[in-house]
């Protein structure tokens, strides 16, 4: 499980290379809150566990989570109205965040909770992860 962790760090140390294209100025204002799904993941008691900050959404309506080929996907869309007498606004925007589920996932037993704009999902991890194993080749003529 070691390596798979080696390999999500440096896949992650590179994603952040360009964290710093967020705090620049663009020609769209996009709310802090729309740029992308902040998240923490750690492994407790042989269960994987991501967090995501989606403060003010609805989960039945507007968060969708998802566990396919070993991947997380977490999803969200946000549309909010402001109204200040003659003039209104509105924001809309769709995020999503996948991350890489370690050895061993039981993709059967996700479970999801939202919690005061906290998502959490759960993952258990069989103590038993796949081993690498070499495969003979068939050579033919």
């Amino acid at each position: 499980m070691a390596s798979t962790l080696q390999h999500r760090d440096s896949r992650r140390q590179f994603a952040e290379l360009f964290d710093w294209a967020e705090g620049l100025p663009s020609l769209f204002t996009v709310p802090a809150a729309m740029r992308g799904v902040r998240i923490e993941e750690f492994t407790d008691e042989g269960k994987y566990v991501v967090r995501a900050e989606l403060p003010g959404m609805d989960p039945d309506k507007d968060v969708k989570v998802e566990v396919a080929n070993g991947m997380l996907t977490i999803s969200a869309t946000r549309q909010q109205e402001e109204h200040d007498g003659a003039r209104s606004e509105f924001h809309y925007g769709a995020l999503t965040r996948r991350v890489l589920l370690p050895d061993g996932a039981d993709e059967k037993a996700v479970v999801a909770k939202y919690t005061a704009g906290i998502l959490e999902v759960t993952v258990p991890i069989s103590a038993k992860a796949a081993e690498a194993r070499t495969i003979t080749i068939e050579h033919t003529d």
